[in-house]
Order: C-alpha cells, then sequence, then structure tokens
C-alpha cells in the first residue's frame, strides 16, 4: 500500500521536472498547414528545404515562398520541395519569417541564422588562436536560477516522498 502514495509523488515531480524543458527544441520549422523550413538553424551561406504538405488541408497549387535572406522561390504544383540558399550576409542571432503563399493563405514560418560559420570552405576551423575550450558542456545555455530551480524540485520530491513513507509506517506502528 506504501507504493501508491511513492508513485504518486514520484510522477508529480517528473512531471513538475518536464515543465522545466525549455521549449525551444524544435527540430524544424514547420506550420498548421503542412508548410516546412528544414533546418530550422541554418548558418549563413547554407542551404534551407522549403516544403508544403500536399495532403488534406495541404496546399494543392502552386507555393511562392519569400524571406529577406534569400531570393523568392517556387515550388511548383506537383512537387512537394525547393531548396533555396540563404544569403552570405545574413545577421547571425537573427530569426526571419519565411513567407508561403498558396491558394490565397499566406503562413509564416521562423529561420534562425546560426550564430558560428566558418568563412573557409576548405574546412579550416577559422580559428587562428583556438578555440573557447570549457565554455560547454551540460550547463551551456542554463542559467544558476533554472540549475537551482531543478534542483529544488527535485529535493522537494525526494523529500516528499520520504515523508509520506515515514508518516505511513508511523500510522501502522499505532
Amino acid at each position: 500500500m506504501r507504493a501508491i502514495p511513492v508513485a504518486s509523488v514520484a510522477l508529480l515531480g517528473a512531471a513538475a521536472l518536464s515543465g522545466c524543458v525549455p521549449a525551444g527544441a524544435a527540430v524544424g520549422g514547420s506550420s498548421t498547414f503542412g508548410f516546412t523550413v528544414r533546418p530550422a538553424t541554418v548558418a549563413p551561406g547554407g542551404e534551407v528545404t522549403v516544403g508544403v504538405g500536399r495532403g488534406a488541408g495541404g496546399c494543392h497549387g502552386r507555393v511562392t515562398v519569400e524571406s529577406p535572406v534569400f531570393d523568392t522561390v517556387t515550388i511548383p504544383r506537383h512537387e512537394s520541395s525547393a531548396t533555396a540558399r540563404v544569403d552570405r550576409d545574413a545577421r547571425r542571432g537573427a530569426v526571419y519569417q519565411v513567407t508561403f503563399a498558396c491558394d490565397g493563405r499566406t503562413e509564416a514560418v521562423d529561420l534562425t541564422i546560426a550564430g558560428g560559420h566558418s568563412h573557409h570552405p576548405s574546412g579550416e576551423s577559422g580559428h587562428p588562436k583556438g578555440v573557447h575550450a570549457g565554455e560547454g558542456g551540460s550547463v551551456a545555455g542554463f542559467d544558476v536560477r533554472e540549475i537551482g530551480l531543478g534542483l529544488a524540485l527535485v529535493a522537494g520530491s525526494a523529500g516528499a516522498a520520504y515523508h509520506l513513507s515515514r508518516r505511513r509506517t508511523g500510522e501502522d506502528g499505532a
């Protein structure tokens, strides 16, 4: 009988921790009508594939795709995707809208320009003085408040489970 409260506290703790996961971990940009931009993050000068869902509820005509960081692309009626090359002078770290127009409706999908890109196509790293080691790992991108909140939730869940299990055993002995 003691396993039920402990399991429920563990599940509540897991649910609370999953709420701390950043929502920006999307694989690619997509829309409700099936318009997609893959990858959703690209380096300046890189290529993206713009696509359209041709199934039920999707677009059935010619698609025009526009963005400030690449030339206008047209996806023919019987095709599902096309490629576009992002301008080399696209601002690093910026988010641009890619606008799809088809069958009288327009929808936008975000495209993020990556912060780092090597200007050396030969494979050289482009860092003559080396890289900044020690700035990555499991802590990169998190701040102290997020880590503290996560630790507090884990400690609270463990404390509640311990308290409930001890309280239950104390009632059985009386």
